[in-house]
């Protein structure tokens, strides 16, 4: 094989290994709705033995950035560099039924959506408390509180709703985080946040 060839392959196969984790990954979109079979977890099953329920959520909020002292003094927005991702070969849907599946896939919906949430927090917080000569682990402190507030959130519907079993609870739930959403469109990943009026 001569060594053009096996440059081309091997780009093929960077690229089809490259394609195959970016579609384990779901950025989230106001009109993306999730199903079973984004649960892609070798534990993800529905099996009548089972006498339990178990779900581990794929939703998390990536930050991360890249840039020089120089960059980072003037940037304020950090929109972009905040996303909200769904990790399929993460995500775990464990039930004895469809019925108990269904459930635990709408409270991952849920999920997702609460994830959005505290991300355009997040967005926001950054946006607002970083000053020109912040320090680079400013974030640190928001970052960790939004966190905690999100997870005892979390684990409050997860409660109340016996794990999404209670539809009325949290069908309320999920259309007050989805209300929040878009209270916060200034804060999406693409949107740029308007200036303050002096």
């Amino acid at each position: 094989m001569s060594a053009l060839i096996k440059s081309v392959f091997a780009f093929f196969v960077f690229l089809t290994s490259f394609s195959a984790f970016c579609q384990e990954e779901i950025p989230w979109k106001e009109d993306y709705r999730l199903e079973l079979d984004n649960f892609k977890s070798k534990q993800s099953k529905i099996d009548p033995s089972l006498n339990s329920v178990y779900i581990q959520s794929g939703a998390t909020i990536d930050f991360s950035f890249s840039m020089s002292s120089y960059e980072f003094m003037f940037t304020k927005n950090f929109n972009s560099k905040v996303r909200t991702i769904f990790k399929q070969n993460l995500a775990v849907i464990s039930a004895p039924d469809s019925l108990d599946a269904n459930y635990l896939l709408d409270y991952s919906r849920y999920d997702f959506d609460l994830h959005e949430l505290y991300a355009r927090k997040l967005r926001k917080e950054l946006y607002e408390q970083k000053g020109a000569f912040s320090d680079v682990s400013f974030f640190q402190p928001i970052y960790e509180k939004l966190q905690d507030e999100m997870s005892s959130e979390n684990s409050r519907v997860l409660n109340e709703t016996h794990f999404g079993s209670n539809s009325d609870i949290l069908k309320s739930e999920h259309e007050s985080v989805r209300i929040q959403i878009l209270e916060l469109g200034d804060f999406c990943m693409e949107c740029k946040p308007p200036k303050k009026k002096k």
